[in-house]
């Protein structure tokens, strides 16, 4: 029996700086317009914006961010995929503590598992004001696909997100700006292409202090066509069905990941 994952996307005008109005939005939009989807994917940074200014908006991990969104996937039994900025003072695996990109994955069952941010947006300071993540990657095992989530500048980097027979499915939440809107379409299509996997590009609308954002989010299929585009500029949930089936009988069909060189990516 083939297995099916059923996506909601939103395109979402995130207000700046402002978590509990993001929040409230969020489950209004999800109650409204999410539908009988599996996974809730919303952009980067969801509460705030891509705010440059941690100490002011960063959260704790028993946040409210962090706490709506456990709230969110238990009510609705649906999964969560976005990322958050947080104050994280608690030693794990990262080379420091401080102020994260993390991306979260929310199960249905109010369990998460995080990313933080490996690759720092430099040109906007980022990688001044948010320690990297160091750990590997995180591949999410739901619904019988393998996801691998992704935040924004990870799109730029191939190496990064290089498909080691490891995952089915990428996912990018993003705050990219609409200057740079063409590189965003372009490389989500190549990253879809090359390594023969969907991929899911949620990124926001709308401005902020600093940028414009167009959104053009899209859920592509393994030949880099979309299944589903949201109209640039406009806040919007949109939705596609995702077949494990179609994806295999295409890698067995076209079995270019036999040929793949192999690697070992450094400091994992």
């Amino acid at each position: 029996m083939d297995k099916l994952l059923k996506l909601a996307v939103f395109q979402m005008d995130t207000r700046w700086e402002s978590s509990a109005e993001n929040c409230r939005r969020v489950a209004e939009w999800g109650d409204r317009e999410a539908g009988d989807a599996d996974l809730i994917v919303l952009p980067e940074m969801f509460a705030t914006g891509f705010s440059m200014e941690p100490e002011r908006i960063a959260q704790e991990m028993e946040g409210e961010a962090v706490s709506f969104l456990r709230e969110l996937a238990m009510r609705t039994g649906k999964a969560i995929i976005t990322s958050v900025a947080i104050r994280d003072h608690i030693r794990r695996t990262e080379a420091e503590t401080g102020f994260f990109n993390r991306l979260f994955f929310v199960a249905p069952d109010g369990v998460w598992l995080t990313y933080n941010k490996r690759h720092l947006f430099r040109m906007g300071g980022e990688h001044e004001r948010y320690a990297p993540g160091s750990e590997r990657r995180l591949i999410v095992h739901y619904k019988g696909f393998r996801i691998c989530p992704m935040i924004c500048y990870d799109l730029r980097f191939p190496v990064f997100s290089r498909n080691r027979k490891d995952y089915d499915v990428l996912v990018y939440v993003a705050s990219w700006p609409e200057v740079r809107r063409y590189a965003w379409s372009t490389l989500l299509r190549a990253r879809a292409i090359e390594n023969q996997a969907y991929v899911v590009g949620c990124n926001r609308c709308g401005t902020d202090p600093g940028n414009s954002y167009s959104g053009d989010s899209a859920v592509l299929d393994f030949l880099g066509q979309p299944l589903a585009e949201a109209v640039p500029g406009r806040e919007e949930m949109i939705h596609a069905t995702l077949s494990l089936d179609e994806l295999e009988g295409f890698r067995q069909r076209f079995p270019a990941h036999l040929d793949a060189d192999d690697f070992t990516l450094g400091e994992e």
